[in-house]
């Protein structure tokens, strides 16, 4: 072996041996219990609720403006000003989720129009939304230190260019929106952009279980609860798996969770399974009509072709059928 190559196998050996020895250093620290954070972050968005206030929503309809929200913190002292916790615009949901309850907060600025529409779990939306996220800062002076409560801003999308699938976003958002509802929409010639009225607006507020928990996204630091303003300004029904049958109807127990809803049992729930019920025939196939068309998804018929008897198991969702 020449010198040129014993030196380079030496120096690829110290490289692998160094590299293994860096690896084995790294420290991955321990995911944190859920209902200790959970604990932790309540108490944080809680003291929030108490010591801030609506200082103003924007009335200004068909405007990109109509329903921001300024949420400022009550000045030390003051007892005239309504908190948030006490505002009759809070509301509170529970959320069942990593082996706990969660109970998440939100503000309801507006429930949207009395003929909109309210997205579910597998639904598209299309929505304007401010993210923040919320923590302690300690400063000292002159040898006296003061913590204070405080929101960081991360993202502000005034003119949304794109929808957003609840289920394939974080917990939080899948849980508040399909509490509100759409307003009225008129379109309008380019440049100039669409018009929104009525919809629905809110904020919320959500424990890190509810967000990005230990992974932080971006900006995001790990572990923190975080504030969404947000206008929900349109909704598109999805069908995932393009069985014929929309997403929002394959939540079969009614539960409005849709990932617990497996016909055939085979680990992929309804909304993404092309053949629901396990039968060889395809959903598309057995809910089409002898016509080349299909049924609307409350006149699919049993298996004896009943379309009117409300408790009847549909055909696509029954493998006896065939």
């Amino acid at each position: 072996m020449n010198k040129f190559k014993f030196y380079f196998v030496v120096i690829s050996v110290s490289v692998v041996l160094f590299s293994c020895s860096k690896a084995d250093a790294v420290v991955v620290a321990p995911l944190r219990d859920y209902a200790t954070q959970y604990s932790t972050d309540n108490a944080t968005i809680e003291d929030y609720l108490k010591t801030h206030y609506i200082e103003s929503v924007v009335e200004a309809p068909g405007t990109a403006d109509d329903q921001d929200v300024v949420l400022t913190k009550i000045p030390d002292g003051n007892t005239s000003l309504v908190s948030i916790w006490n505002s009759p615009l809070l509301f509170s949901k529970e959320v069942a989720q990593n082996d706990i309850t969660y109970k998440v907060y939100y503000l309801k600025l507006r429930d949207g129009d009395v003929n909109g529409v309210s997205p579910t779990r597998v639904d598209e939306v299309f929505a304007a939304y401010s993210g923040s996220y919320l923590s302690y800062t300690t400063t000292t002076t002159a040898g006296v230190s003061v913590t204070t409560l405080g929101t960081t801003p991360f993202e502000t999308v005034k003119f949304p260019n794109q929808r957003f699938g609840l289920d394939g976003v974080i917990t939080g958002w899948a849980e508040i929106f399909p509490l509100f509802k759409t307003g009225t929409f008129t379109a309008s010639s380019s440049p100039d952009p669409a018009i929104y009225e009525n919809f629905g607006a809110g904020v919320m507020f959500l424990p890190s279980g509810l967000g990005y928990y230990s992974s932080g996204s971006g900006a995001i630091p790990a572990y923190t609860p975080l504030i969404f303003s947000f206008k929900l300004l349109d909704v598109k029904r999805i069908d995932h798996d393009g069985d014929g049958i929309l997403s929002m109807y394959e939540d079969i127990n009614n539960d409005g969770i849709f990932t617990n809803d497996d016909t055939d049992g085979d680990g992929v729930p309804n909304y993404r399974d092309r053949d629901d019920d396990g039968d060889g025939v395809l959903t598309l196939t057995e809910i089409r009509k002898p016509d080349g068309s299909y049924y609307a998804f409350d006149a699919i018929p049993d298996c004896n072709g009943d379309t009117t008897n409300a408790n009847r198991v549909k055909r696509h969702l029954d493998k006896n059928c065939h």
